[in-house]
Formats: C-alpha cells, sequence, structure tokens
C-alpha cells in the first residue's frame, strides 16, 4: 500500500510553525531582516501612495481621452523667433466649433485670483475663482447636487458653487436662487447651482465657476489678445491629428496679411499635469520627477533583498546540519526549499503588516515634506492593497529564492561529516551582491548631491534683484482709486522703503509683446516680454540701472490719457532686448522704437538683465512701460522690525482700501514656489538617501558576520602565531574595501551621465564638481570601515582558545 500525500494545509501549517521557530531562534538576525525589510517598504510604499496620486491625475473625467487643451504658437513677419504659450484670445473657440466637425464642444477659462466676497459683515478673498462658458458642463464631468446645468451659465453674473463653498457662505440652506455679494456691494452674482468638490487629482481647480459673459470678453474678434485657457471636445478620440492638419492651414488663410503668423498644437488632456511644459489651473509635476522617484523605489526594493540574501546566506553554516540531518531522513529538496521560502514569506508578511502602521503614522510628515494631500483611505483600496500583496510576494520570492537553492544544495555527507564548505561562486555572488548595494547607494548619494547644489544655486543665484524683504499684495479697482493716498500712508513708516505698482512681478513676467526699431519696417516684429510698471519699480525690486534714467512720475502722466494718439512713450530695456534690437546699451538710449506697434516711444533707460523667469529658461528681452495698470502692489521693508512693519501696513490698509482683506506674501517665497517641484524632489531625495546607506550597511553588517564566521578559526590561529589586533582588522576590512572601490567604478560614470541629463533641463545649472564623488566615495568608505570594522575588532578580541574549540 502506498502512503498517503500530505495534505498541503497541513504542509503549509508545518512549513509556517517551522520558519517561525527558525525565526525565533535566531533572533538577531531575524530582528536585522525585519528591520531592513519594513524600512525599506515602507520607503516603497510611501513612494507608490505617491505615485499613484500623481498617475491618477484628471483621470476622473470621463471624456477625458476627448478634451484637448489649445496652445497657441505664433510669430511675428521678419523674425523667425516662435512663442508658444497654453492660451488663446476668446475667437479660438467659437470659431473652431463652427468651422471644424471633430470639435463637439469647446470651453473658454480664466482664473481670477482677486475676487473679494462678503460673508455676513467679513471679506473674503477667493482665490479659486473660475470664469468659464456655459458648456463646461457638456466637456467635463460635474455632478449636480442644485440646479440645471444646461441653464446654469447662460448670463452674464451667475455663479455655480461647489459643495464647501455652498456651505461655507449659505450653511444648510439651498443658495440656488440666492445672491453672492462681491466686496465692492456693486455687483452681486446670482447663485445657479452646486456641485460637488473636485477631487485634488484634477489640474482644474475651483470653489466657484462664474458664467464667462461677465467678463465681456467674449465677443472679440481677434486672435492675438491671448489670455485664456481653451479647451476642445473632440468627437473621437481618434481626431487629434487630423484636426491639427486641418488647424495650420486654415490659421494661415486667417492670419493672411497681419503681420504674423499664428498656428495651434492640441495637447491631450490626460497627457498636461505629467507631460505638458506649461502648468494647467495648478502646478504641473514632470513624469521624468516620478520615473527617478519610482527608481529609487526599485533601489530601495533591490537594497533590502541584497540585505536579506546576505544576512540569510551567513547563517547557512548554522543551518548546514539542519539541512543534511533533515535531507537523511528523507526531506526533498522541493519540500527545503518551500520550507526556507516559507520563512521568507512569513518574514515579509510581517514586514508589510509594520510598513502599512508605519505608512499610516508617517503620512503626515510626508505630505509635509512632498506637499501633497495623501490620505490614508488609499492604503485600503483594492489597486494599493493589490500592490501591497504584489511586493510582498515578490521580495519574499526574490530575496528567499537564492538562499533557499543555496541551503537545500548542500550535500549531507559532507555537511555530517564536517567538511562541507562554501563554493567561490557562493562567494562571488555574496560579495558581487555588496558591490550592487554600494553602487546603488553611492548613485542615489551622488545624485542627491547634484540636485542639493542645484537647489543652492537656486537660492543663493544672483538673479539681478533684490527679493529679500519685499512683500506682494494684491489690489483690485476699488482700490486702486486711492492708490497714491494708499503709498504716501504707507511711505510715513520709516521701515517702508519703497511702494510700487505693477503687472508682474520681477519673479515671473510672461506678458507676450512685439517690438520694432523705428527704421524697422512695420510688418517686422521682435516678440519680446513686456511689464507696465511705476517710476518705483527699479528702486522696489533691486534692479540695476545700467545707462540712461529711471521712469519720472511725469512719464506717468505722459501715457495717463484714454485717446492712444495722445499719449506719450518712454521705455526701458534689458540688456537683451538693447542688443536685440542691435544697440549697445549706451547706444539705446533717447532712440525711437515701437511697443506692439500702438506704442511709440524713446528709450528712457537700460537694465542689467536679469531672471524674470525660471532658471529653466534662458534671459529674454523685456521692455518695461510706464503704464498704471497693474494689480499688484510691492513694497519694500528695510527688514527691521517685521511683524510691527506687518501690523502697520494692515492698520493702514484698513483706513485707505475698506473694501478688502489685508493679505500679502513675501517675494521670496513666491520664487521658492516656481521651484516647488525640485525642492520636493531634493528633500524626498535626502531621506531616501539616507535610509539607503543604512540598509546597504545592514547588508555589509550581513556578509561581514558570515565572512567572520567562515574565518574564526584561520583568526585564532593567526592570533596564536602573534597576529596583532590591528593587522587582522586589516585583513578582514580589505576585502571590503575593495568591494566598496568597485561600486564606485561603477556607480561614478552612471551618477554623472543622469544627473547631467537633469542638469540640462536648466539653462543656469551648477556643474558637476569633483568635491561631489570625493564626499560621496569618502563617506562610503568611511562608514564601510565602521561597520566592517565593529565586526572585525570584535573577532579580533575573542580568545582564540574559545575559537579554536568550537571549530
Amino acid at each position: 500500500m502506498e502512503p498517503r500525500a500530505p495534505c498541503p494545509l497541513a504542509m503549509l501549517k508545518s512549513y509556517t510553525l517551522l520558519a517561525l521557530r527558525n525565526l525565533w531562534k535566531n533572533k538577531v538576525s531575524s530582528f536585522v531582516n525585519l528591520a531592513g525589510l519594513t524600512a525599506g517598504l515602507t520607503c516603497c510604499l510611501l513612494i507608490g501612495l505617491y505615485l499613484q496620486y500623481e498617475l491618477r491625475f484628471d483621470r476622473f473625467q470621463p471624456k477625458g481621452d476627448r478634451i484637448a487643451r489649445v496652445v497657441m504658437a505664433y510669430k511675428f513677419d521678419g523674425s523667425t523667433q516662435v512663442e508658444k504659450v497654453p492660451v488663446t484670445s476668446t475667437k479660438v473657440a467659437p470659431v473652431f466649433r463652427r468651422t471644424f466637425p471633430e470639435v463637439e464642444a469647446a470651453v473658454r477659462m480664466t482664473a481670477n485670483d482677486l475676487v473679494v466676497l462678503r460673508r455676513g459683515n467679513d471679506l473674503v478673498s477667493e482665490p479659486h475663482f473660475l470664469y468659464t462658458d456655459s458648456t463646461f458642463f457638456q466637456v467635463f464631468e460635474a455632478d449636480f447636487v442644485a440646479g440645471n446645468p444646461a441653464k446654469a451659465l447662460n448670463g452674464p453674473y451667475k455663479v455655480v458653487l461647489t459643495e464647501s463653498s455652498a456651505r461655507k457662505y449659505f450653511g444648510t440652506m439651498n443658495p440656488v436662487g440666492k445672491l453672492l455679494q462681491t466686496g465692492k456691494d456693486t455687483i452681486q452674482y446670482e447663485v445657479t447651482g452646486v456641485v460637488r468638490d473636485y477631487p485634488p487629482t484634477s489640474q482644474i481647480r475651483f470653489d466657484f465657476l462664474a458664467s464667462f459673459s461677465t467678463l465681456h470678453a467674449n465677443q472679440e474678434e481677434s486672435y492675438f489678445n491671448a489670455n485664456f485657457i481653451t479647451y476642445l471636445l473632440l468627437k473621437d478620440k481618434n481626431a487629434f491629428g487630423p484636426l491639427e492638419a486641418k488647424i495650420n492651414p486654415f490659421m494661415k488663410k486667417e492670419m493672411a496679411g497681419s503681420g504674423a503668423s499664428i498656428s495651434y498644437s492640441l495637447e491631450p488632456f490626460g497627457d498636461i499635469h505629467l507631460h505638458s511644459p506649461y502648468d494647467a489651473f495648478v502646478p504641473n509635476t514632470h513624469i521624468d520627477y516620478l520615473y527617478i522617484l519610482a527608481g529609487v523605489a526599485l533601489l530601495i526594493l533591490a537594497i533590502v533583498g541584497f540585505t536579506y540574501i546576505n544576512l540569510s546566506t551567513a547563517r547557512s553554516v548554522e543551518r548546514a546540519r539542519e539541512v543534511g540531518v533533515r535531507k537523511v531522513i528523507g526531506a526533498g529538496n522541493n519540500q527545503l526549499f518551500w520550507q526556507f521560502i516559507g520563512e521568507s514569506g512569513v518574514i515579509c508578511l510581517v514586514a508589510m503588516l509594520l510598513s502599512l502602521d508605519l505608512v499610516t503614522l508617517l503620512l503626515p510628515w510626508f505630505n509635509n515634506l512632498a506637499d501633497k494631500s495623501l490620505s490614508a483611505r488609499d492604503l485600503l483600496s483594492a489597486p494599493f492593497l493589490l500592490f501591497s500583496l504584489g511586493i510582498t510576494l515578490v521580495v519574499s520570492l526574490l530575496a528567499g529564492s537564492y538562499p533557499a537553492l543555496v541551503l537545500t544544495g548542500f550535500q549531507p555527507v559532507k555537511v555530517l561529516k564536517g567538511t562541507f564548505r562554501h563554493t567561490g561562486s557562493g562567494r562571488r555572488v555574496q560579495q558581487s551582491l555588496i558591490v550592487f548595494q554600494f553602487a546603488i547607494t553611492l548613485f542615489l548619494i551622488v545624485a542627491t548631491l547634484v540636485i542639493r547644489s542645484q537647489l543652492q544655486l537656486i537660492r543663493s543665484k544672483n538673479l539681478g534683484y533684490d527679493r529679500e524683504h519685499v512683500v506682494e499684495i494684491l489690489v483690485d479697482h476699488r482700490a486702486l482709486t486711492n492708490l497714491n493716498t494708499l503709498k504716501q500712508e504707507l511711505k510715513t513708516n520709516p521701515n517702508v522703503l519703497h511702494v510700487s505698482r505693477c503687472v508682474a512681478t520681477p519673479v515671473d513676467i510672461y506678458s507676450g509683446y512685439n517690438m520694432r526699431t523705428a527704421t524697422m519696417p512695420e510688418n517686422e516684429q521682435i516678440p519680446v516680454i513686456g511689464n507696465p510698471v511705476d517710476e518705483e519699480y527699479l528702486q522696489t525690486s533691486g534692479i540695476q540701472l545700467v545707462a540712461g534714467s529711471n521712469f519720472s512720475q511725469q512719464d506717468i502722466r505722459d501715457v495717463d490719457f484714454p485717446e492712444w494718439g495722445d499719449r506719450k512713450y518712454h521705455f526701458i530695456l534689458n540688456e537683451s532686448a538693447a542688443r536685440q534690437l542691435g544697440w549697445t546699451p549706451a547706444e539705446a538710449i533717447g532712440k525711437r522704437m515701437f511697443l506692439d506697434n500702438l506704442r511709440p516711444g524713446i528709450v528712457r533707460g537700460v537694465v542689467k538683465d536679469f531672471h524674470f523667469q525660471s532658471l529653466h529658461e534662458p534671459i529674454r528681452s523685456l521692455v518695461l512701460s510706464p503704464e498704471i495698470r497693474g494689480r499688484r502692489l510691492l513694497v519694500r521693508l528695510s527688514g527691521h522690525q517685521l511683524p510691527e512693519t506687518l501690523a502697520f501696513l494692515q492698520r493702514k490698509w484698513k483706513q485707505v482700501v475698506p473694501t478688502m482683506p489685508f493679505e500679502y506674501k513675501f517675494l521670496d517665497d513666491k520664487y521658492n514656489g516656481i521651484y516647488r517641484a525640485e525642492l520636493q524632489l531634493g528633500d524626498v531625495m535626502s531621506v531616501f538617501t539616507t535610509l539607503s546607506l543604512v540598509l546597504a550597511c545592514l547588508g555589509l553588517f550581513g556578509l561581514t558576520s558570515y565572512i567572520v564566521q567562515q574565518r574564526i578559526k584561520e583568526i585564532g590561529i593567526r592570533k596564536v602565531l602573534g597576529a596583532s589586533v590591528s593587522g587582522i582588522v586589516v585583513l578582514i576590512s580589505g576585502g571590503f574595501v575593495r568591494l566598496v572601490l568597485i561600486a564606485l567604478a561603477i556607480a561614478f560614470p552612471l551618477a554623472w551621465f543622469a544627473a547631467d541629463h537633469w542638469l540640462s533641463g536648466f539653462a543656469y545649472h551648477v556643474r558637476i564638481a569633483w568635491w561631489i564623488f570625493a564626499a560621496a566615495g569618502a563617506g562610503t568608505l568611511g562608514v564601510t570601515l565602521l561597520t566592517v570594522g565593529f565586526q572585525a575588532v570584535k573577532a579580533a578580541w575573542m580568545n582564540p582558545v574559545k575559537s579554536l574549540k568550537s571549530e
């Protein structure tokens, strides 16, 4: 009668019990394994949550694969310079809808970051106030709680609220049909609907949707006044290419004889957040940064896997006799293999459960670090639980397979006779794992140091203006009527040095114009960035004048006429604009030029080039014009008694501008906001690189303990023959130093290539300095010597009688 096959459940129970016993028996090794796996898996889960958040952007829009954002490219006749912007005029949406059968619907949008609403007796600034066409609800998903989407925005001064905004202004009442009061008292919006709040993973962010017709800009007949976002809903998701092919010939006919050419391209809605160089209503995240973080997660997983393998094989001598005995009494290789895989699975499962708890605890800190709103609820979502389970299984199998194969391959005769030795190939595998661990760590260290160096350049670079102690305050048209009074009142405080009104701060100037000299043909234009400012802009911003003079109050009065023909313009150019017009700074002074052909004037001065856009972009030509139509007030403070000075500003503001709340932002904070993604990447990389070094040292600790264990008899003999402690330490450490040097040779070229590729995205960047590689190598060698030295000294101090007896 043949023996009955064992029950699979009984075998699983047996393997699990054996695994738990062995793990408990080897507490130190099990703890180190568990700690390493838990730390590594926690990092991977945090990065996984981050990636899931970013990749989920806009996926809730059911028509997302048919929506396109229109990007405008324009060039003036006589110029080869093509400018691209993610905005259009109001004409594009209705014309494209009528002209191209591929377009099912079109919608225009623009955000107003300075809407003041009344809430009882309080004035509240609402930064997420969006004007849009009534077709918004045809193009985008909106879950109406109250109101009719077909009529919600079909006339001026109508507004749809989100649920959170409705509660904020109307409590539990149904707001539909009620009026929303603005801070000016003269304008009221009728509430026509309430929709559920969009998730944070949306490129379109709003608290209020107001009718586009309120702006009285929807009847424009020009393609040039490009200040609005345009989205198209196509009838077919495959129509992007065919529609683009029709747009360009159409626009050639439309622009014939206009002195410029304009074309349009279509950005798929789902690609904008991760692939577009142009932000949406929220800042984009570049896909490269997701690749970097995903790569970091994989590298950390590799490190913890290698650590597990090294620690497991370090114990193989202890378990050799166990394997030999089990094989003698009939255990097969498959049974032994799955027993050891079971041990790996148990420890990985425990590590994953601990990691989920740690992620929940660390999530607020990680949200602050990465500036995200990740939710602990996402940990319990089906996709993320499957992701977590998948990581556990993969790590269990990959990390446990090699030790299991090594252990099950032992020959019981040699083991039980005491003649068992590891093969040279086994040692080479283990040493290779250490090399790979440290190559990964060195790569991350170099990458992090390069990122930190570039961020230091961003923070410390002389930008050509002074952003320290400058406050930006947004103002509305009501405040502008009392602007001169406000400026004089603010200057009564000795800590207020200058006050300037402008369209854009020197941190980010983007408005597009064109320019030409008086001797150039009228149809030859040069694209240029422009900024209307007042006479105190240069002093307030700290921009350096290199030729000519600043604007005067008379220059401001000369353009303050309703008729274009009555205005007299003066301009200040930057060095790049003067050079592009063919002048040196000194030659430019007094020259006649045109801005947009509508503004003939004289060059008053030339300022030194300064970085008015991101360091990703080269410095471009800039023209400052003396027009008082900006909604930004810049206040330069002395830096002394800042809290008291800000309180003074608030008091004066309330006296002169009672119709607006006092809200301000420091210019250096606004500057840092431009590099939000880079700053986050630097912080996240620093944390995970430090952890990778710790995890690599755990692996090194495992291999060191293995080497010492294998050479314990040799060390005892050397001590008996007179070897010193330092000599034994050098003997053991030398091999590991060689491994780290090999890791340096592998990691440094790869790290240089990756860092150089990342830096190429900046027009102004640091050079990859030699000290970065020296610091990474020296630091890693130092940590290696400390880790190995601990084990080596411990072995060298062991009583040789005891070590020889143990053999």
